[in-house]
């Protein structure tokens, strides 16, 4: 970015440029999520707290997209009802603040 001293970037603050490609914010992403050590099982609706660089903010699982296997990332099932411990998957998440 131009015309920006290091100087007057503090930490947590988000850089872009201006005109052709501004920071906007997201409505949902795609998240890969392993979960280690959890009790039960997590479905659609779960919403964990994410530490996303310096926010906090609780995130919530919209929709689970895939099933996929943790060591090389092919699909096991696509749109699986529920995940437990020793799963990872694709899943889209919808912050409950702006982020």
């Amino acid at each position: 970015v131009k015309n920006v001293s290091v100087k007057d970037l503090k930490r947590g603050f988000v850089t872009s440029d201006s005109k052709s490609d501004p920071a906007k914010e997201a409505e949902s992403f795609l998240a890969q999520v392993i979960v280690l050590n959890h009790p039960g099982q997590i479905q659609a609706g779960y919403s964990p707290v994410l530490d996303c660089h310096t926010a906090h903010i609780a995130c919530r699982f919209a929709e689970l997209v895939t099933k996929i296997d943790r060591r090389t990332g092919k699909e096991l099932e696509a749109g699986p009802k529920f995940v437990k411990s020793g799963d990872s998957c694709m899943v889209k998440m919808v912050p409950s603040k702006p982020m």
